[in-house]
């Protein structure tokens, strides 16, 4: 029996769910491949989805026509938006999702894609002729002739478990890891990194004195991720309430009494932690002059008595696990339903990828998610999207989707990657962007639908639908702009009720607008004529009013750096031989041989005169 296909996904997280929908719905033959079929859409971590830059994430992998977002909706059991106190451009959604009901919509979706195939088996060589992907061969030897590959392996390839001083072999959850396919890669050619990662305790809902804890409710006004989901209100969106508890001098005299038994001090871990979602015994080592550590006290889900303690993950052994859970307040008589752990896996150096995220060395080739050197299931599936599409578009024949820096969130977390690598697991934050009031949540569709229709995932009768929402934004737009609102008493009473400055002639409904103080709501009683408009439309058209000026100064930015990426580097380039580059810069070059001088600019140990020499280098070679 010959097996093939067009295009094989090893992994089905939430990178090799995306990287498989994608190239399916592109229409090229896909087979996803995955250790545990019950195990399509683990969430081995908190089941949550979005937070800060990370819901920004889902909101543009639904705008390409990825799947995340659709499935977090009907997950939801809490909607929260974060950082509403500060500008547009960090506010962030984020929802506690029911795991269960995730992973369910998630297998029946992959089940339904008519030129997708889910398969049960574990991958364990890759196979290659002439520098290119053939085929892939599985653990029972079944040999599967194919063209295209993305590794999507998560935390399974060559795992372990860390518990205290017990180590062995496993993937999360209990699961088998992936044995042979490390060796597979490094025989062709690909650089392996070790990564670690860590999960805490879930804690019976019945050993808990809720009472005790403080309450965090849902937001009042839940905007779902997807555009396919109608929006709701906050009683069928908020089903469940979440709670906040502390750390204390008893739990850090405990952790820190018991240091030297965590598998993180003891030695036996030498892969790199993340810096952004340490373990806790890590927190008091850093941060050893706070007096306490703030928990998050969640739910996995509707059906289940599984509460998650966010920001509690450790590898301490499991009688201190229990000592310390029971200095929390409520915590007094904890039950501990699944002990915390680390996880020490293998992934990839990430700067030996493209951009398209095709690996340099190995044609048809394709890595995503926390493979890649990634932390979170966003930034994993926004990868497995892009690669996924990659593959596609390239089996195809079609040219590559490559996202630039000034598009999206997701253009700047694979340029860090390819550009800058990175020594320890990779989380998004909006730090990490120059253009944060560009990229923001409510206009990702605005940012990316287009493409997204364009390749294939977006079809005529949702990109129709786009157009007109984007009519409507600018039709609001303009009516604000040409609105003159006279200085009447009940114009200056709002302004007053507002603590805003009262007006003595007509002022345009925008110029009101722009001040901090006021909002699009608080205008309503003096914006007699005012439309009624989705709340979507509302958003967008309120945010690029109020903060216009900064993003025409942003714009002019992106326009500037643009003139740097449309200088491409052509790939026969020897850099070594270059008079004027510095010996570092030449071997940064070198190794990561950047597709344009914009892409050069951000290599780390390349300053400004080197990109100067590069210019000159460019004029000489093109007069030549």
């Amino acid at each position: 029996m010959e097996l093939k296909t067009q295009i094989a996904v090893i992994g089905a997280g939430h990178a090799g769910i995306e990287a498989a929908l994608a190239s399916a719905r592109m229409g090229c033959d896909t087979v996803l491949f995955t250790i545990n079929l019950d195990a399509v859409g683990n969430m081995p971590c908190n089941p949550s989805i979005g937070g800060s830059a990370k819901g920004h994430l889902v909101f543009e992998i639904d705008a390409l026509g990825g799947e995340m977002g659709y499935a977090a909706d009907i997950a939801t059991i809490q909607s929260r938006t974060l950082n509403l106190g500060k500008g547009a451009a960090v506010h962030s959604k984020r929802v506690q999702a029911d795991r269960a009901e995730y992973k369910k919509q998630m297998k029946k979706t992959l089940e339904a894609e008519k030129k997708l195939r889910l398969v049960q088996a574990e991958i364990v060589e890759i196979l290659t002729e002439d520098g290119a992907v053939s085929g892939v061969v599985t653990r029972l030897g079944e040999v599967w002739k194919c063209h295209k590959v993305v590794v999507a392996t998560g935390t399974f390839l060559e795992s372990q478990i860390f518990v205290g001083d017990k180590v062995y072999s496993a993937g999360p959850d209990g699961m088998t890891a992936a044995r042979g396919l490390s060796a597979s890669l490094l025989r062709l050619g690909i650089t392996l990194q070790r990564f670690k990662t860590g999960t805490p305790a879930r804690v019976h809902r019945r050993s808990i004195d809720l009472s005790s804890l403080e309450v965090q409710e849902g937001e009042e006004e839940p905007v779902p991720y997807s555009v396919r989901t109608a929006e709701k209100s906050a009683e069928e969106t908020n089903l469940v309430g979440c709670h906040v508890v502390y750390t204390n001098k008893a739990t850090h005299k405990t952790i820190l009494d018991n240091l030297n038994r965590s598998a993180m001090y003891s030695g036996n871990i030498t892969g790199e932690g993340p810096r952004y979602c340490p373990s806790i015994e890590t927190k008091l080592v850093r941060f050893a002059d706070k007096e306490r550590h703030q928990l998050f006290v969640e739910p996995c889900g509707l059906d289940t008595e599984e509460m998650y303690i966010q920001g509690f993950s450790t590898s301490l052994p499991t009688d201190v696990q229990y000592e310390m859970l029971r200095t929390l307040s409520g915590f007094e008589n904890a039950e501990i339903m699944r002990y915390a752990y680390a996880i020490e896996y293998d992934c990839a150096e990430p700067t030996e990828m493209l951009p398209t995220l095709e690996f340099k060395k190995v044609s048809g080739l394709y890595g995503a998610g926390q493979f890649n050197g990634t932390s979170g299931y966003e930034e994993a599936a926004a990868q497995g999207l892009v690669a996924g599409i990659n593959a596609a578009l390239a089996e195809k024949g079609e040219e590559p989707m490559v996202l630039s820096r000034d598009s999206s969130y997701i253009g700047v977390l694979i340029d860090d990657l390819v550009t800058k690598g990175t020594k320890e697991p990779y989380r998004m934050m909006t730090s990490r962007s120059e253009y944060r009031l560009l990229l923001r949540q409510d206009n990702a569709d605005k940012r990316l639908t287009e493409l997204g229709h364009r390749v294939g995932l977006i079809d005529d009768e949702r990109f129709a639908r786009f157009k007109e929402k984007m009519q409507a934004v600018e039709n609001e737009i303009s009516r604000l702009e040409k609105t003159t609102v006279a200085p009447t008493g009940e114009v200056n009473q709002l302004l007053r009720e507002n603590s805003s400055t009262e007006i003595t002639t007509g002022i345009k409904l925008a110029e009101l607008l722009r001040r901090p103080e006021l909002s699009y709501k608080a205008l309503a009683p003096i914006d007699k004529n005012r439309p009624t408009l989705p709340a979507a439309v509302v958003r967008t058209a309120e945010v690029q009013v109020k903060y216009e000026g900064y993003i025409k100064r942003e714009l002019a930015e992106a326009q500037r750096q643009k003139k740097l990426e449309e200088k491409k580097l052509p790939d026969d380039i020897n850099y070594k031989e270059i008079l004027g580059l510095r010996l570092e810069a030449s071997e940064k070059l070198e190794k990561i041989r950047p597709r344009s001088l914009g892409q050069a600019s951000r290599i780390s140990g390349v300053n400004p005169a080197d990109i100067s020499v590069l210019l000159i280098y460019l004029s000489q070679r093109k007069n030549k």
